[in-house]
């Protein structure tokens, strides 16, 4: 089965494909809406520094928010795009993926108790004051039996908290509170990331606690009136059109120069035109807008090299939700994976994003050559033999169809789908698309947390955090294992990366070199390419700061007229 299963990555990794149809954060797909809050703008003043004050700023998204406005239970990237204007984490990181302190700052000697120390004075948007305590239910709420998000992993490695997950406790008992700006935490054991992989957001204790943890997610206090820390508070929501914010006087780190921000939802096919024409100030582009808009001399675009990549994956098995584990009970996939490349981007053949340290050099990895005739000789060879209708059947004779999905979006989305699955009929494969059609963005996540049966292998992309460590998405007992993968070799592996030994930076990067090696070689999915962060910014926006995390800073953001 082992040598069948890389004889099967060869042939399909040399099913690569060029394709300028894809970049920037792919995830970040919406639906259409035209806005009509253009009313009660205060007039832009100038300050002391030159900076002008006031004004609104739109920012375009393609794809309808789900509506899940607290840091723990949104899971598409366009809530977690609204969550930043305003919600806050407790720590940051710095120009090298550094952490560093922001609200809280930390103590620890010996990486398994931490001591935290909150900032006095920082303000919820409803005017009580940020305390320990509310960090400490943000921490249970994601622990508890009945919570129905996937942050799960974030706290899971707090001492005492599979007693309270399991009902056997009323509190988490590694969370200490000294008292209201200082608590400690004991990890249940000393890991390298043992803070990188902790929830670093708060939640209103005051604002949420009287409703059941199993019931916030459909809360208003949720969707609809948000209370958070950040630099804009929520001002209305209409939906399918847009979500206004209006700024936080007394934001943390000072008043805020804009005094909204809207987030436009725009059709897919209007968002360039919106661009040019002035509708909106800020969006994500792709590749295939660029020679467009560098027509218009009042865009500029922005390029960073960010902490995205997209992937194919295949589906393994199933997620256990009641142990917390994968099964790999589904077995089409044990003989068969593919390669996808784009154009605009950096291919590669490991999930870990360049910017990291840990990043494996290409010449460590097989590399995959586009070469449809070998493909074809080493699936005649493997039993996958041609019918008449110039499909081919698997080694005993039986029709084999692939169901292939993908979210919906830019028309680009739909020749992209069509690529990878002619590519694959091309050498006999035949291939259908998942449902008969691309999917509503945030039904297609749906269906992947659910391991819906038509999402045989699927596209995805990941923005992941800037701690290295892979577990999260690749680790057998991660609900974000979207493919259900299980390898005991990765798991050992992945428990290295975290153990003693790794505080040791080098033997740490060794380990995740190893590990990508077989990630490499076993295709669990296929890393297609690492994307590029790509911005189109109309001329009149300033202030703002973009790095490998993403945007930054949006208090200091403002605009010239």
């Amino acid at each position: 089965m082992k040598k069948k299963l890389l004889l099967f990555l060869s042939i399909l990794f040399a099913l690569s494909l060029v394709l300028v149809a894809c970049g920037g954060s792919d995830d970040d797909t919406s639906t259409d809406g035209e806005d009509s809050n253009s009313d009660d703008v205060e007039e832009e003043t100038t300050d002391e520094e030159g900076d002008q004050e006031g004004g609104t700023l739109t920012f375009a998204i393609d794809q309808e928010p789900e509506g899940l406005f607290m840091d723990g239970f949104s899971k598409s990237a366009i809530d977690a795009q609204v969550n930043e204007f305003i919600h806050e984490k407790l720590w940051t990181t710095n120009d090298e993926l550094e952490y560093i302190s922001a609200i809280a700052d930390w103590e620890t000697e010996d990486n398994k108790v931490f001591h935290f120390t909150f900032q006095e004075g920082v303000k919820w948007h409803n005017g009580e004051e940020l305390t320990v305590e509310d960090w400490q239910f943000a921490l249970e709420v994601l622990a508890h039996p009945d919570y129905e998000g996937d942050r799960y992993t974030y706290v899971q490695d707090i001492e005492g908290v599979d007693e309270y997950n399991n009902g056997e406790a009323d509190s988490i008992s590694g969370f200490e509170i000294v008292d209201d700006y200082n608590a400690t935490i004991t990890f249940k054991e000393k890991k390298i990331n043992n803070l990188e992989n902790l929830w670093s957001a708060a939640m209103p204790k005051k604002e949420l606690e009287d409703i059941p943890v199993g019931e916030m997610d459909a809360a208003p206090e949720i969707r609809e009136t948000p209370v958070g820390l950040g630099p804009f508070k929520i001002k209305e929501i209409q939906a399918g059109e847009y979500v206004s914010m209006e700024r936080f006087d007394d934001y943390w780190k000072g008043t805020p120069k804009l005094d909204e921000i809207l987030l436009k939802v725009i059709d897919p096919s209007l968002t360039l035109g919106a661009l040019q024409n002035g509708e909106v100030d800020f969006m994500e582009i792709r590749p295939d807008d660029i020679d467009e808009l560098e027509q218009f001399d009042h865009i500029n675009i922005v390029e960073q090299k960010g902490l995205g990549y997209s992937y194919v994956g295949f589906r393994f098995g199933h997620w256990d939700k009641e142990n917390k584990t994968s099964v790999a009970d589904y077995d089409k996939f044990n003989d068969l994976v593919n390669n996808y490349l784009n154009g605009k981007a950096t291919i590669v053949n490991t999930p870990i994003p360049s910017v990291h340290w840990i990043a494996a050099d290409e010449s460590e990895l097989t590399q995959y050559d586009y070469d449809p005739d070998k493909a074809e000789e080493l699936l005649d060879e493997a039993g996958y033999k041609k019918g008449d209708d110039g499909f081919r059947t698997d080694p005993d004779g039986n029709e084999f169809v692939v169901k292939f999905g993908h979210y919906a979006g830019p028309a680009a989305f739909e020749g992209r789908s069509q690529a990878i699955m002619q590519n694959w009929e091309d050498v006999g494969i035949k291939t259908e698309l998942a449902t008969g059609q691309l999917i509503e963005f945030n039904t297609y996540n749906d269906m992947k947390d659910n391991d819906d049966e038509v999402l045989e292998t699927f596209f995805g992309s990941w923005l992941v955090g800037t701690d290295p460590d892979p577990t999260g998405l690749w680790g057998s007992k991660e609900e974000y294992n979207f493919g259900r993968w299980v390898n005991e070799e990765s798991d050992a592996l992945l428990a290295d990366g975290l153990s003693e030994a790794s505080f040791d930076d080098d033997h740490r990067k060794n380990v995740y070199i190893e590990w990508q090696k077989l990630f490499n070689e076993e295709l669990p999915a296929i890393p297609l390419w690492e994307n590029l962060d790509l911005y189109g910014i109309n001329e009149r926006v300033q202030g703002y700061t973009i790095d490998a995390t993403g945007l930054r800073d949006y208090h200091e953001w403002y605009v010239t007229d």
